[in-house]
C-alpha cells in the first residue's frame, strides 16, 4: 500500500509543478523574451502594451530577477510643445544605448534591468494601473514591487535635465551605474565636408575683404552688439538653459490653461526666468556704460546729477528685483544689518 500512496503523492506534485509552470511561467523563460524583444529594438527600448506588462509583471514569482524601466507615452500629446515628449523619449533612448554599452551581454547586470515604453491610446488600462494621470511619467518597477501601484514614480522636476537625471534616478533605485550618456554630434561627417568645401571655395573672396578692411569685423558697431549680446548671455544664464535644453515656461498641472514662468526651488530654472534676470541685469550694465562714457561730457550740473540718480534708483529696483527673486525660488533671504543707535 505504500508504493501506491507514495506513487500518487509524487504523481500529485508533478501536476502541482506542471500547472505552476504553466500558469505563471519560469524566470528563465520570461528573460529570455525580454532580451529577445529588447534585441529586436532599435534603440534597446521594449514597447509593451497592457497583455505584455501583465505577463511581465505578474506571471514571475516575487521577487522578480529583473526591473523594469517604464517611459509612459501619448501620440495625442506629442505636439504639446510644453510637455516635450518626443525629445524625452529620444534621451529616454539615450539612456537605454547608455546601459547596454556599459552593460554587454557578457555581464550578469545586463538582464537584470530593460528599459521599456507603453503608450496611451494602445494601453489605457496599465495607465490606469500605474495611476498615471499627467507626462511625461517614468516607473521604476522594482524586482520586489507586489503591484504597479507600489513602483516608484520620477520627481517631474527631474526631467529638465533629461537623461543625466533620468540616469541618476535609475542609479539610486537600481544601484546599477548606468555609463556615461552619449549624444550624436549635431554636425555631421558629411555636413562638415560640405562646410570645408564652402570654405575653400569663398575663401580667395574672403581673404581679399579682410585685406581691405571691409569686413563685418572691422565695424566698431558688430563689437558693440556682439558686447551685449555676450554680456546678456552671461548673466541670464543662457548657457545653462541650452546645455539642459530648460524649456522656456511650464503648464500649471493643478491648471492647464495657465503657464509656469518662475518655478519656485533652487534645482530648476526656466527660460523665462533667466531672460528676465538677464533683462534686469542688463538694465543696469547699459545704466552704467551710460554713467561712465556719455554723461560724463554733458556740461549741465544739474542735468548730470538728476540723470545719475535717476539711474542709481533705477539699477537699486532691478538689482532688488534680482535678490527678490532668488530668494524666493531658494527660500533663504538677506536681511540689511543696522547698527543698535539706528533703530
Amino acid at each position: 500500500m505504500a508504493t501506491p500512496l507514495r506513487s500518487l503523492l509524487l504523481l500529485l506534485l508533478l501536476l502541482t509543478v506542471i500547472s505552476i509552470t504553466t500558469i505563471h511561467g519560469s524566470d528563465p523563460d520570461l528573460v529570455s523574451e525580454l532580451l529577445s524583444l529588447r534585441s529586436s529594438s532599435k534603440d534597446g527600448v521594449i514597447h509593451l502594451d497592457n497583455r505584455l506588462l501583465n505577463r511581465y509583471l505578474s506571471s514571475s514569482p516575487i521577487p522578480r530577477p529583473y526591473s523594469l524601466i517604464i517611459f509612459f507615452d501619448a501620440s495625442q500629446l506629442r505636439d504639446r510643445s510644453d510637455l516635450h515628449l518626443p525629445e524625452l523619449r529620444s534621451e529616454f533612448a539615450l539612456l537605454s544605448s547608455a546601459f547596454l554599452r556599459r552593460h554587454p551581454p557578457n555581464t550578469p547586470s545586463h538582464s537584470r534591468l530593460f528599459f521599456c515604453d507603453i503608450e496611451f491610446k494602445e494601453s489605457q488600462d496599465s495607465f490606469s494601473l500605474f495611476g498615471v494621470n499627467s507626462l511625461p511619467h517614468i516607473r521604476h518597477v522594482s524586482p520586489s514591487a507586489p503591484n504597479p501601484r507600489s513602483s516608484d514614480p520620477m520627481d517631474p522636476s527631474d526631467f529638465a535635465r533629461l537623461a543625466d537625471s533620468m540616469a541618476e534616478f535609475v542609479e539610486s533605485k537600481t544601484k546599477i551605474p548606468i555609463g556615461p550618456i552619449e549624444r550624436p554630434p549635431p554636425i555631421s561627417g558629411r555636413q562638415i565636408g560640405f562646410l570645408l568645401v564652402l570654405l575653400l571655395i569663398a575663401s580667395p573672396f574672403l581673404i581679399k575683404r579682410v585685406l581691405a578692411g571691409e569686413t563685418l569685423i572691422h565695424d566698431w558697431k558688430f563689437w558693440m552688439v556682439s558686447a551685449l549680446f555676450v554680456y546678456f548671455f552671461s548673466v541670464s544664464g543662457s548657457m545653462h538653459n541650452i546645455i539642459r535644453k530648460m524649456p522656456m515656461f511650464l503648464t500649471d498641472r493643478n491648471d492647464p490653461s495657465q503657464l509656469v514662468f518662475f518655478y519656485q526651488g533652487s534645482g530648476m530654472q526656466l527660460g523665462a526666468e533667466g531672460f528676465a534676470v538677464g533683462g534686469l541685469y542688463m538694465i543696469v550694465g547699459l545704466l552704467l556704460g551710460f554713467l561712465t562714457h556719455a554723461l560724463v561730457y554733458w556740461r549741465n550740473l544739474t542735468a548730470q546729477r538728476g540723470v545719475m540718480l535717476l539711474a542709481l534708483v533705477v539699477s537699486f529696483w532691478a538689482v532688488k528685483k534680482v535678490i527678490f527673486l532668488d530668494n524666493w525660488k531658494t527660500g533663504y533671504w538677506i536681511h540689511g544689518f543696522w547698527p543698535n543707535s539706528w533703530r
